[in-house]
């Protein structure tokens, strides 16, 4: 078998193992089933190893497949790598670029500054990521990670996109008919809106800790920020969400910024551009611009919580 295609087979077997299902890596490559499951079969005679114990219920790696994972993924890592860095000297900005972050900043900033960015560089594609997890650029083979919030010491390069702070909003209407948030004890006679209790510590619970009955009633819960942020609007309740999510709707009255005595104000912190290369690539030099440019600086929802065009 040439080593194209043992390399081939080695990203099919990694992505497999992260899938858990031949269904699974076939629909994301466009692919048969079956294409993917004689692709394993290559792999497992060219090494002489079973790679996987398969039942009609489950696909669990062997001890010789997650030996093989764990240096397959290095594998993979280091000759990406080795192109990026290679292309990166290069001035043709083109190829795929690979990027990963939060569904709604996704939604609402990447993916409205791509159409420019492709009329302008017409061989440059991208795989966007929309996740809730901590993606890792090293081990996934990332061109560029999105975070938020203060970065973990680490030996990844980063550079920050705009701020970011957590603000507590609701909409007049529900003001209307609950009354003004004007002290944090008045919580109680309030309906909450938050993050998922299992996804993460964020929203109220940063604040008021897990246990929210206390303070108010959980009346809605959702892992995405613009689920939350739609409830807000649509007067279901008081929100917490990073100015990034609620600055637009701040901006033309669809929601109001609540001071409650009582409540410290959220630190401001940052939004990260994270990659594992020193060397960025020519893609990522274009992407990088237009997602700032589209962003603005200041950011385009400071600027609208401020009243500005």
């Amino acid at each position: 078998m040439s080593q194209a295609r043992t390399m081939e087979n080695l990203e099919v077997f990694v992505d497999t193992v992260r899938a858990g299902s031949f269904s699974a890596v076939a629909r994301r490559r466009g692919v048969a089933v079956s294409s993917v499951a004689r692709q394993i079969d290559a792999l497992e005679d060219e090494l002489k190893a079973a790679l996987f114990t398969r039942s009609t219920r489950a696909l669990r790696p062997t001890d010789a497949g997650e030996l093989l994972f764990r240096r397959a993924v290095q594998i993979l890592s280091d000759l990406a790598d080795a192109r990026s860095e290679v292309t990166s000297f290069e001035a043709a900005v083109e190829g795929v670029l690979r990027v990963s972050c939060l569904p709604t900043f996704g939604r609402r900033y990447v993916v409205p500054c791509l159409a420019p960015l492709f009329q302008q560089h017409p061989g440059l594609s991208v795989e966007l990521d929309l996740t809730e997890r901590l993606a890792d650029p090293t081990t996934e083979r990332l061109d560029l990670a999105i975070r938020f919030g203060d970065l973990p010491d680490s030996a990844l390069v980063s550079s920050k996109l705009a701020d970011q702070t957590y603000v507590v909003c609701a909409a007049p209407e529900y003001l209307r008919r609950h009354g003004p948030l004007q002290a944090l004890d008045a919580l109680a006679h309030h309906r909450l809106i938050d993050k998922r209790r299992s996804q993460s510590p964020l929203g109220w619970r940063e604040v008021l800790g897990d246990d929210l009955l206390p303070h108010g009633r959980c009346v809605f819960e959702a892992d995405d920020f613009d689920a939350q942020r739609q409830a807000a609007v649509a007067g279901a309740g008081i929100v917490r969400l990073p100015d990034w999510v609620v600055g637009h709707d701040i901006g033309r009255g669809a929601l109001v910024v609540l001071q409650p005595q009582g409540l410290p104000l959220a630190p401001v912190t940052g939004i990260h551009l994270v990659r594992a290369l020193p060397r960025p690539s020519a893609r990522l030099k274009a992407f990088v611009a237009a997602l700032s440019d589209f962003v603005g600086r200041p950011a385009s929802w400071q600027r609208a919580m401020r009243g500005e065009a």
